[in-house]
């Protein structure tokens, strides 16, 4: 399986993330796209606007599976070594999956004022080689 990670590549917190989860995965099920990388994106069928909503993680073998904000951090997590616990257990908690989603969209509206704008639009060295590209996947 392969997944499609696209992310604010603006956003300092966001970029922060991107990063660590290159480093954990090494590009084994991840791919990243900024949501400023509006060609890319509108091979996916990803608009600007849905992009303001959070986060998205897309099925790279199935595209139309797809995660949005706190969901797709759930999912990103889920398909993480030994993540599936975590998120089972974070998901078992009555109650926690709401102010988890309410915690994502406070960060998601807030981010630059709580984390800083980048000057330049970070890319990712695990879709630079055009793997990010829908026909790479089929």
């Amino acid at each position: 399986m392969n997944y499609y990670v696209i992310y604010d590549g603006n956003c300092n917190l966001c970029v922060t993330l991107v990063q660590l989860l290159e480093k954990l995965d090494q590009g084994k099920l991840f791919r990243y796209a900024p949501m400023q990388d509006q060609e890319t994106l509108s091979q996916w069928g990803v608009t600007p606007q849905a992009c303001e909503q959070g986060m998205i993680l897309i099925d790279a073998n199935t595209p139309q599976q797809r995660w949005q904000g706190s969901d797709a951090a759930e999912e990103i997590g889920r398909l993480l070594p030994m993540g599936n616990i975590f998120v089972e257990a974070y998901r078992a908690l009555p109650g926690m999956k709401w102010v988890g989603d309410r915690f994502y969209e406070q960060i998601r509206d807030n981010r630059y004022t709580l984390f800083g704008k980048r000057t330049s639009t970070y890319q990712s060295a695990y879709c630079v080689d055009g793997s990010c590209k829908p026909e790479h996947y089929q």
